[in-house]
């Protein structure tokens, strides 16, 4: 599969209600998965809340979400990162390190709890971005 381009929604409590929402207006498959079911936080607060999800709608549309968690910030109007996937890991890596140059590494590129190469970086020009490299050992 090569490059996907996805627009990835945060939100702080909400975001299973949000991405069921999206679902009835745009149909399609909702995929769901939490905090405590990847061990991705240690606080009882936070297991329940939607580290990742996927709407995948017919005619191609595919909208991602999460939960903020309580120690990262969250500001209305800016609760969007780009999120960049594929299995390709020679050029997502590429893509990362020209996105990663000048910007802000919130999360180096590394193995994450699911299994897959993960990272998230700021660009040079303020834009976040999360990329995902599907199928790898790492």
């Amino acid at each position: 599969m090569g490059a996907q381009l996805n627009p990835y929604l945060s939100f702080r409590d909400n975001a299973r209600q949000a991405m069921e929402f999206y679902r009835s207006v745009f149909g399609g498959e909702l995929t769901v998965s939490t905090f405590g079911e990847f061990h991705a936080s240690d606080l009882p607060e936070e297991q329940d809340k939607v580290m990742h999800s996927a709407l995948t709608a017919p005619h191609g549309l595919v909208l991602m979400g999460a939960d903020t968690p309580n120690a990262m910030d969250l500001t209305p109007g800016n609760n969007f990162s780009i999120s960049l996937s594929g299995d390709d890991e020679a050029e997502l890596r590429g893509y990362w390190d020209q996105l990663a140059d000048g910007g802000t590494v919130a999360m180096p590129l590394e193995k994450a709890p699911w299994g897959d190469i993960f990272g998230m970086c700021t660009d040079r020009f303020g834009v976040p971005w999360m990329v995902n490299i599907a199928g790898t050992s790492g």
